[in-house]
């Protein structure tokens, strides 16, 4: 089988893939400094006269695989395969691996880093050295920028898949009490409380949503739940902006009834200019959608992609948690 990869793949990777396929194309899209769009994924798949497809960010719309029914898998080194026309694929019988996880380190990370930076008020402390703002006494900073500790705050989370878990258990011993919603994870399933999402909202210290996007989250979290927050508790949202309504986030830091936020999510990515009177707030810490961009993520995308293909075609076990369109099992599947 010859397999095209436009997702980044390292060395070592890609030899695993040709001795469990055969050969491999590698056309990585960052070369490119962005996805391929259609008509060049088109022209790629043609040239290669590759058999299978591995990508990341690539437009894999349905006329690509229209185009390309003879596909025997389509990769997506990605947390959800969003950029792929899946519901065409299952109809094609071809089976769509992603990767889930692949950055739940790195989000993980991220979430602990910026919240205790908040709590501590780490920039704005630093904003004010810079400034050369310290011209008294030596306790001026001990007293102006004293912060909370991490320890001890009740955590919540909305969603509870694998970066909530994660999360929860990088942070319980220092210690955080944890709760989360999620109709999907059963109660027994964790140590962990599992709440209502109004509860959680009512009761946590900061209130992190992890939640994916589907027909039932989009705008799920708008001014109902987030007037349930404390007046000093942080929502944090490393997850996609669409499922929070930001007029309702605003309105709560304008209005000081929460303390403040960490978002690495927009509405609009380049922001406009609402979303910038979020990020603009001074009681806000915003990245440009970061929180998952770590050099090993593309490790961890290789690893689960690898695995997956492995168990599929090496082992013949269709039970792979990796496949996103569950569907094709009970129909004829390619390969």
């Amino acid at each position: 089988m010859r397999i095209l990869i436009t997702a980044p793949y390292h060395e070592e990777g890609l030899q695993e893939i040709e001795k469990q396929f055969g050969e491999v194309v590698y056309k990585s899209w960052k070369p490119n400094g962005r996805a391929w769009n259609e008509a060049e994924l088109l022209d790629l798949l043609r040239e290669s006269a590759a058999e299978a497809l591995i990508t990341e960010h690539d437009h894999v719309t349905a006329r690509v695989i229209e185009s390309n029914p003879h596909l025997q898998f389509i990769g997506v080194c990605r947390g959800t395969p969003s950029n792929v026309a899946v519901s065409k694929a299952t109809e094609l019988g071809i089976p769509v691996f992603f990767t889930p996880a692949r950055n739940a380190q790195a989000v993980a990370e991220m979430f602990i880093s910026n919240v205790i930076m908040l709590l501590r008020k780490t920039i704005p402390g630093m904003e004010w050295l810079k400034s050369r703002q310290w011209t008294t006494g030596a306790h001026d900073s001990y007293l102006n920028f004293k912060g909370n500790e991490l320890a001890g705050k009740t955590v919540g989370m909305v969603g509870f898949g694998a970066i909530g878990q994660l999360i929860a258990r990088m942070i319980k011993d220092y210690p955080c009490n944890i709760q989360f919603y999620d109709p999907y994870i059963p109660a027994n399933a964790t140590p962990y409380r599992k709440t209502t999402i109004e509860d959680v909202f009512a009761t946590s210290d900061i209130v992190s949503v992890h939640l994916p996007v589907t027909d039932e989250t989009k705008g799920l979290i708008g001014r109902e739940l987030l007037s349930l927050m404390k007046k000093d508790a942080i929502f944090v949202n490393t997850a996609r902006a669409v499922v929070v309504r930001r007029e309702a986030v605003l309105e709560a830091l304008e209005g000081n009834a929460i303390r403040g936020a960490v978002l690495d999510v927009f509405d609009n990515e380049p922001p406009d200019e609402l979303d910038y009177r979020i990020i603009d707030h001074p009681n806000v810490i915003a990245t440009p959608h970061i929180a998952g961009a770590t050099f090993e993520v593309e490790d961890h995308h290789v690893e689960i992609m690898n695995r997956a293909l492995l168990q599929w075609f090496g082992k013949g076990d269709r039970q792979v948690r990796e496949l996103a369109n569950k569907d094709i099992l009970s129909i004829q599947v390619n390969g």
